[in-house]
């Protein structure tokens, strides 16, 4: 598949209601489940079993642009999430630490320890107000900047060290289950990949949810869900990485973050 054909698959994820047809048509059903109900998609087992084929076929699609991109850079974080994992205990710095550590402590020294290899990564948190189909609330987060060879552009890298957990819901369907079994634990990636799995998951959930007759809060919905990586980045740390040539070249000495892990050589190449 090309890039363009790609990207107008990753559109329809994005803004066509379709894939969205089968979990909406009962949508404005009353919640007492009835004889009227024998009609609807969810008791049709074939229209049932192309729904989920679909979505495990557009997840499918995703994943595979999202791995195909930054593999390298995607091992060096993940290096880095995994060790910081390890000594999760050690560096909970809260009021009262957690003995298996906390992903708030987790990601700041994940943060750290990237900076230290020459990574540009920064914390950035999203905040969005009440509105009358969502309630308030924040999400933190950790943004990579990658620049192309000619450093005329930066591209950002979202990491989610708690991705797949992101979508656990209550009672799920056994399809649902396959296709959060598929989802990365954590997620390294463009936006835009991020993006179109949240609105095929989200989708997923909400048809799994009717499915078993649970109510779906508003937090678990797909614009909700979505809020939680749009933040507008603030640098706190800038160390260039060149993509094409996988080489990490750090600013100037003042510019780096001090730490309590070792300072990598000016140049490490990522395998």
């Amino acid at each position: 598949m090309d890039s363009l054909e790609f990207e107008e698959r990753v559109n329809s994820v994005f803004f066509d209601e379709c894939s969205e047809e089968y979990s909406d048509r009962f949508d404005d059903q009353s919640d007492e489940y009835g004889d009227h109900h024998h009609n609807d998609p969810a008791h049709d087992p074939e229209e049932r079993t192309l729904y989920w084929e679909s979505q495990h076929s557009l997840l499918q699609e995703v994943l595979e642009r999202y791995s195909s991109t930054g593999s390298k850079l995607r091992k060096e974080i993940s290096r880095a999430i995994d060790t910081a994992r390890e000594a999760a205990g050690s560096s909970c710095h809260c009021a009262k630490p957690k003995t298996d550590g906390c992903n708030r402590c987790l990601r700041r020294t994940v943060v750290s320890m990237l900076c230290d290899k020459g990574i540009d990564a920064n914390l950035s948190t999203s905040n969005w107000r009440d509105t009358k189909k969502f309630p308030r609330g924040s999400h933190e987060y950790i943004e990579v900047i990658v620049s192309t060879s000619s450093r005329k552009k930066h591209i950002p890298y979202i990491v989610e060290v708690e991705f797949r957990d992101q979508f656990e819901i209550a009672k799920p369907c056994h399809e649902y289950r396959k296709i959060l079994s598929e989802l990365p634990e954590y997620y390294i990636g463009k936006l835009e990949n991020l993006y179109a799995i949240v609105r095929i998951v989200c989708n997923a959930a909400k048809t799994s949810m009717k499915e078993r007759k649970i109510h779906m809060g508003p937090w678990r919905k797909t614009g909700f869900m979505l809020m939680k990586w749009s933040a507008n980045s603030v640098i706190d740390q800038k160390l260039k990485f060149t993509e094409s040539s996988d080489k990490f070249m750090p600013l100037p000495p003042s510019r780096q973050l001090h730490s309590q892990f070792p300072i990598a050589s000016p140049a490490v190449i990522v395998k």
